[in-house]
C-alpha cells in the first residue's frame, strides 16, 4: 500500500510599489494610479490574505478542480493589479456601406445613430469606470477593470449586429480590432 502526498497549492503574488491591496470579508480591494477596484472571492473556494507587499493565495482542496479554481483566482488577482497600474484599451472600428454611422457618448450610455438609416439610436451601456472616446472611424474604450472594458465593447458590438439580413453582404456595425494592456492617450 502506497501513501500519496497531499499538495496544498500556495502562491505569493507580489504587489508593486504604486499599488495598495487589502482584504476584508473575502473581498480584495486594489488601488493604484489609474483608480481602484475590488473583487469578491466569497463564492470562489480559495484562502486569500495580504501580508506586507504580497497577496498570499492558497487552494482549499487537492483535486484537479481545486487547482483549476486556484489558478483562475491567481489570474484574476494579476489582472486587477495590471488594470490599476496600466489599464486596458480596446479599439473598435466603425464600418458602414451607405448610411454614415455616428457614435456619441451621453449619460453613461453609447448612442449609435443612423445605423442602417434607422431613425432611433441604438443605445449600449457603459460599465463601471470605463471611458469611451469616438475618434473618426474608431471608438476607443479604456479603463482599469478588464471585465468592464470588455463587457462595454462586447455589448456595443452585439448591439450593432445586423439581424434578418445576409451578414456576408450587410457588414455594417462596430467591430473590435485591437486589444492593448495599457491605456493609450
Amino acid at each position: 500500500m502506497s501513501t500519496k502526498t497531499v499538495e496544498i497549492h500556495e502562491v505569493t503574488i507580489p504587489i508593486p510599489d504604486a499599488v495598495k491591496a487589502s482584504v476584508s470579508h473575502k473581498i480584495l480591494h486594489v488601488q493604484g494610479p489609474l483608480g481602484k477596484t475590488r473583487k469578491t472571492f466569497k463564492k470562489i473556494p480559495v484562502e486569500l490574505q495580504v501580508e506586507g507587499k504580497n497577496v498570499i493565495l492558497k487552494s482549499v482542496g487537492i483535486r484537479k478542480r481545486d487547482y483549476a479554481i486556484f489558478k483562475t483566482a491567481e489570474s484574476i488577482i494579476n489582472t486587477l493589479i495590471t488594470g490599476v497600474q496600466t489599464g486596458y484599451t480596446f479599439k473598435m472600428k466603425i464600418v458602414y456601406a451607405h448610411f454614415p454611422i455616428t457614435v456619441k457618448v451621453k449619460d453613461g450610455n453609447i448612442h449609435v445613430e443612423n445605423f442602417q438609416g434607422e431613425r432611433a439610436a441604438r443605445v449600449s451601456k457603459i460599465f463601471g469606470d470605463t471611458k469611451v472616446v469616438p475618434k473618426g472611424d474608431d471608438v476607443i474604450i479604456t479603463g482599469p477593470v478588464l471585465t468592464d472594458v470588455s463587457q462595454t465593447a462586447g455589448s456595443l458590438q452585439q448591439n450593432t449586429k445586423v439581424k434578418n439580413k445576409d451578414h456576408r453582404v450587410f457588414l455594417d456595425g462596430l467591430y473590435l480590432f485591437e486589444k492593448l494592456d495599457k491605456i493609450e492617450k
